[in-house]
């Protein structure tokens, strides 16, 4: 038994490592239709603990209460982006000519999320570097995970466009149209993530601060970075 779940963990993650080896490989499986429902239930659990990692290492900037609050929220954030902008995506592709089925949409999406995933791991070591030399300095420590999760987000976004294009190879008719429908969802996708990574906050939590598993909603994002900036710099 033991041996048969050991097997079925390496098999979940040997799926991720060879969406890594041989992107365009992996990509050419998903236009064909290769093991979809194999590949989707692999990349959820590798990159939903990838993720879980990460979001417990953020949060232990604050407390043990706050970590395993970000191991549960991080992957959710991701999740729930994912499955609230892929209606959008999937049914404006149907609509202009895509004959792409409803799983080839959802891994395309999946693999994208589960390379921001991999290469927030790689760079768990960075950030649990920072947050031990620098613990006092909170406002520098989240502008660092805010840059990122930035750029994790446009390599993601990146093999995203990739896997889509990949896909209307097969139809031709509205092809143009579905491009410029794949990046005007980009930025919709963009928005939605940004909002609902407010409204789930806190994932670090202020040092001077309770543990709150939800904070009240007010502000916004882009205020929040701006204050954030003015303190490191002095002006506040």
């Amino acid at each position: 038994m033991l041996e048969k779940n050991k097997s079925r963990g390496i098999q979940q993650f040997g799926v991720l490592v060879n969406l890594l080896r041989d992107r365009q490989g992996f990509l050419e499986e998903i236009r064909q239709g290769v093991r979809l429902q194999n590949k989707i239930s692999s990349l959820f659990v590798s990159s939903s603990i990838f993720f879980a990692i990460y979001g417990a290492i953020i949060g232990a900037s604050h407390s043990w209460g706050q970590a395993l609050s970000g191991a549960i929220k991080l992957p959710a954030f991701y999740l729930l982006t994912l499955i609230i902008c892929f209606p959008t995506l999937f049914f404006f592709n149907v609509l202009f000519g895509s004959r792409s089925s409803i799983q080839q949409h959802f891994v395309v999406l999946l693999t994208s999320v589960s390379v921001i995933s991999v290469l927030l791991f790689s760079l768990a070591p960075v950030t649990l570097f920072f947050l031990i030399t620098t613990p006092d300095s909170y406002q520098f420590f989240k502008l660092l995970n805010v840059l990122i999760f930035g750029i994790t987000g446009i390599f993601g976004v990146r093999f995203l466009y990739e896997g889509m294009q990949l896909l209307s190879q097969q139809d031709e008719v509205g092809k143009k149209t579905r491009t410029t429908i794949l990046r005007s969802w980009l930025l919709l996708y963009a928005f939605v993530g940004v909002q609902l990574g407010w409204f789930l906050r806190p994932f670090f939590g202020a040092p001077d601060s309770k543990f709150e598993l939800f904070r009240a909603v007010k502000g916004n994002f882009y205020l929040d970075i701006v204050a954030a900036v003015s303190e490191i710099l002095g002006f506040r």
